[in-house]
């Protein structure tokens, strides 16, 4: 395929209708419509006046949209393309403010959307533990109680870090990539349970001095570094962390200025996404990487939000 390979080139060439759904149809189905993905039944017609299939099997209609994010939304492939090429490419996000005004429709429509992005772009970590020399360090989330309303405080969750944060682990493989998860706490618990069901025993790990790292010299090759007293020592370090939890926090302070905390695991998901495929891949293949993953995955505004009411960040 004559794919695109800048923003500007994506947008004229998802403008054509036909051209944007022979793309996603390429990326689904390269050797053509096997199934039904309703009811697995080979016997299906193609109606191509509108662009959808007819199941003998079932007796239902199905277009490329069933099975996807994209199922049951109206809006038209070409806005759903472009949405996705500037998320996986916007180093530092994108705004639901920003998709509605660049796209024409409704903020809710483009919060929506983005969130549903985020769920293709979840990583669901099938390349095993890592190994080698692992970085493992954690953080917090959240703006200031302070600047907050009475309400929105109340609301946020407790830790640790204060009534405003929400902690997050990530976990480095130098020469490889990163992994992040949202952790109710910063105690040895929570922490050394997500380093042995990502790190593979033997591995050497390098940590700073907080105490609930302790214990784990049984199980890794386990170095510390002090951060009131140094920030390097030789191999041992997390500097590749710091780095990333750097573009993290620039990217919601700036970009999306609050996210709620049940949220904030698919923010995490997003910058994962960029910072993991930043080196090797242009835009073109970032927006191919993420388009691949759209099958056999579906968000409802109702498993999104839990009630059925809006919400926005």
């Amino acid at each position: 395929m004559d794919a695109p390979e800048t923003l500007q080139k994506a947008i004229v060439y998802f403008s054509d209708p036909e051209r944007c759904f022979q793309y996603a149809l390429n990326l689904r189905w390269p050797k053509g419509v096997v199934s039904c993905p309703r009811c697995g039944s080979e016997n299906h017609s193609f109606i191509s006046t509108r662009h959808i299939w007819f199941c003998r099997g079932c007796k239902q209609q199905f277009s490329l949209k069933v099975g996807t994010i994209f199922e049951d939304s109206p809006l038209g492939l070409d806005k759903w393309m472009c949405a996705f090429w500037m998320i996986c490419n916007c180093k530092n996000g994108i705004s639901s403010c920003e998709i509605a005004r660049a796209l024409g429709v409704t903020q809710k429509s483009a919060w929506f959307m983005a969130h549903r992005i985020r769920k293709a772009m979840q990583d669901d970590f099938a390349s095993g533990k890592f190994g080698g020399e692992v970085e493992a360090d954690e953080t917090f989330i959240g703006g200031k109680a302070r600047n907050m309303h009475v309400s929105k405080r109340e609301r946020r969750i407790t830790g640790t870090g204060g009534k405003d944060k929400t902690a997050v682990m990530g976990m480095l493989e130098r020469g490889g990539k990163v992994r992040t998860t949202v952790v109710p706490n910063r105690k040895r618990a929570a922490l050394q349970a997500e380093v042995r069901k990502h790190i593979e025993a033997g591995a050497a790990l390098y940590t700073d001095a907080l105490p609930s790292y302790s214990g784990l010299a049984q199980e890794y090759a386990h170095q510390v570094v002090d951060h009131a007293v140094e920030y390097v020592n030789g191999r041992v370090h997390t500097n590749g962390l710091e780095n990333f939890w750097s573009l993290l926090k620039r990217g919601i302070s700036g970009t999306y200025v609050s996210v709620e905390p049940f949220h904030l695991f698919r923010y995490l998901d997003e910058q994962t996404f960029r910072y993991n495929n930043r080196e090797g891949k242009d835009d073109q293949a970032r927006f191919e990487l993420a388009m691949h993953n759209v099958f056999g995955k579906r968000l409802t505004y109702t498993q999104l939000t839990g009630t059925g009411s809006a919400t926005s960040h």
